[in-house]
């Protein structure tokens, strides 16, 4: 299945942008455990969070600085794809698909490229434009661009789920983190349909020196032998 697949359009060019609200999403993250799913009693246990602890995802994620890692996405259908991402705050991120998936995703300042290889087409987006691009700015804040549904304890986890706020009827993402210490545990998106995809990052590496040159698209019409792109 492609990157994509079971993501409908958002009206002149919102299919792109809807299929990043996933893709971006594998990008700005710290550390993460594996995707376990939830619990069979977890209706049963969640309890109401606080604005505290929004604060403390805030400053999470706001202390990210490089991140490299592999990654393994799962969607509705049940069939994987993988890939490598790295990151880098406030403005950088780079998700670079598997054969036979070979999509590349590449942000870097306010523009955002969409490539498929083995399509050969090229799609060009404003990084504000994009469902999460509100974690590419200087200061993430869990408000604004975005508006938080739940905030929700669970055992040893902290949930928060978000809808863009202009759109908030076009799907949710809710992040799972670990309560103590703060970790990212894992991420899951459910679109206007219902349909839900996780994603698991492996072998995560933060704080790590990363070539800015990942983060320079250029377009193979014009530069043939550009590297890895």
């Amino acid at each position: 299945m492609s990157p994509i697949s079971g993501w409908s359009f958002w009206g002149g060019g919102r299919a792109l942008r809807r299929s990043l609200w996933l893709l971006m999403a594998l990008a700005l993250v710290g550390a993460f455990g594996r995707y376990a799913g939830p619990a069979p009693s977890e209706a049963a246990i969640r309890q109401p969070g606080t604005s505290a602890d929004l604060a403390r995802i805030e400053a999470y994620l706001n202390g990210l600085d490089t991140l490299r890692s592999t990654f393994v996405q799962i969607n509705p259908d049940g069939g994987t794809v993988t890939g490598e991402l790295y990151y880098a705050r406030p403005d950088k991120m780079r998700l670079d698909y598997d054969p036979p998936s070979r999509i590349l995703i590449v942000a870097n300042g306010w523009n955002l490229v969409y490539h498929d290889r083995r399509l050969k087409q090229v799609s060009h987006l404003f990084t504000s434009r994009t469902p999460l691009g509100f974690l590419l700015e200087d200061d993430i804040r869990l408000s604004g661009k975005v508006t938080v549904t739940e905030v929700q304890r669970m055992a040893d986890e902290l949930l928060v789920t978000l809808v863009r706020s202009e759109e908030p009827d076009q799907g949710a993402i809710t992040l799972v983190f670990a309560d103590e210490p703060m970790a990212l545990r894992r991420w899951t998106v459910v679109d206007a349909q219902g349909l839900r995809t996780h994603v698991v990052l492996e072998d995560v590496e933060t704080g790590v020196e990363l070539d800015r040159e990942l983060f320079r698209f250029r377009d193979p019409s014009f530069y043939p032998d550009a590297r890895r792109d």
